[in-house]
């Protein structure tokens, strides 16, 4: 008996004072408690992005005290991702998001792992990203990511939790082995074009949050097996409107990656199977775009020393424009080229500079030399107090 007392006495407690301390609050939920709290710990959780979605998603894991978070993004922080990418600071422009992250990781908890991948995530390296971790979370901005996070989880055994986000709307959904996956909802990509990533649409910082909140939600869900998760159910909010919907989805047995004969038992080529590029790695090989200050470009165009052209849609061009503009809007660039002076420089705009800036490329590697982009769009122009129609 006395033996029994002292060998009790001298094993160490479950959890230390200083763990006991951090997690208080979330001990005491019944849900979770002591024994949930260690599953936590031990838990592993892969990340895709270090953005928008990923940033609340890696610091509430973190701060839950998820054992081993794990950031896959090869991007380097800019000053336009403050606004609504958290895990980074002024003071990380420049550095690699997946170095920033674990930096403000281990400020929040240096009791956590956090495991930087600063790469692209592709068909040849995501089997040995994934396979360690227990539940993927995406949060990649195109499509050819989306489904490359998805056919690895289905053929890895891996539950992910899926979220978007655009404009004002947030979508989310989880999928779980066995329940259906990514392409049950979507068996194909949307059309290259149809949807306008988050730097030609734009995107409200705290609907980030509010949708990577969620995702964090769900992880943890899973991690502690409790309550019901969002498998086989999408979400979808409008926070313009503060309304949300639930849309029930099922798997579908003829799915070819999940389905009960499947088609695909490897990862294929994504980007060819969207049709898009999932990075901007063609525009870096080109080198950077050539662009034009508002300022200089009403100076050009006062001389009469350019041509103006508007790559928007013509909703966009009724709504306010600027004088002398030829629209040709993007989709129609290419059959509408003999529009274009090639021997005059062209000033291009769109609404921010992103559209734009992609004509520009298209037309520089098309034989219009002496085309540029106008910098920040009208966007810009009407910030420096220029005139529009």
């Amino acid at each position: 008996m006395t033996t029994g007392t002292a060998q009790a006495r001298s094993s160490p407690p479950v959890l230390n004072a200083t763990q006991m301390e951090r997690y208080a609050r979330q001990l005491i939920l019944e849900e979770v408690g002591i024994g949930g709290q260690v599953r936590l710990l031990r838990s592993k959780v892969l990340a895709i992005g270090a953005g928008g979605l990923g940033s609340p998603v890696a610091l509430y894991l973190a701060a839950a005290g998820v054992g081993t978070i794990g950031i896959v993004d090869g991007d380097r922080v800019d000053l336009s991702n403050l606004h609504r990418q958290i895990l980074h600071t002024t003071a990380s422009v420049g550095a690699d998001k997946t170095i920033s992250a674990q930096r403000t990781l281990a400020a929040v908890n240096p009791e956590v792992m956090v495991k930087p991948y600063q790469t692209v995530l592709t068909s040849a390296n995501a089997y040995d990203i994934i396979k360690d971790y227990d539940v993927v979370v995406n949060g990649s901005d195109n499509f050819p990511t989306r489904y490359l996070v998805n056919d690895a989880c289905v053929l890895l055994g891996k539950s992910l939790v899926d979220a978007s986000i655009l404009k004002w709307e947030a979508q989310a959904t989880t999928f779980l082995p066995g329940r259906g996956c990514y392409r049950c909802l979507f068996p194909t990509p949307p059309p290259p074009g149809a949807v306008p990533s988050c730097a030609e649409g734009g995107i409200l910082g705290a609907l980030c949050g509010f949708a990577g909140a969620r995702q964090a939600l769900e992880v943890l869900k899973i991690l502690l097996g409790v309550g019901e998760t969002l498998a086989n159910k999408l979400v979808i909010f409008d926070a313009l409107e503060g309304e949300t919907r639930v849309v029930r989805w099922h798997r579908n047995p003829e799915c070819p990656v999940c389905g009960d004969h499947p088609t695909i038992h490897e990862l294929i080529d994504y980007e060819q199977f969207c049709g898009m590029p999932a990075h901007d790695r063609a525009a870096a090989v080109a080198g950077p775009i050539p662009e034009i200050s508002p300022e200089e470009a009403r100076a050009m165009l006062a001389r009469g020393d350019a041509q103006l052209i508007d790559v928007r849609e013509p909703w966009e061009y009724q709504n306010e424009h600027i004088p002398g503009c030829l629209l040709i809007p993007m989709g129609d660039v290419a059959v509408r080229l003999r529009e274009i002076e090639s021997e005059t420089p062209a000033i291009v705009y769109c609404r921010s500079g992103v559209r734009s800036g992609r004509i520009v490329t298209m037309l520089r590697s098309t034989g219009y030399g002496k085309a540029v982009n106008l910098k920040g769009g009208i966007l810009a122009w009407v910030n420096a107090r220029l005139p529009t129609e």
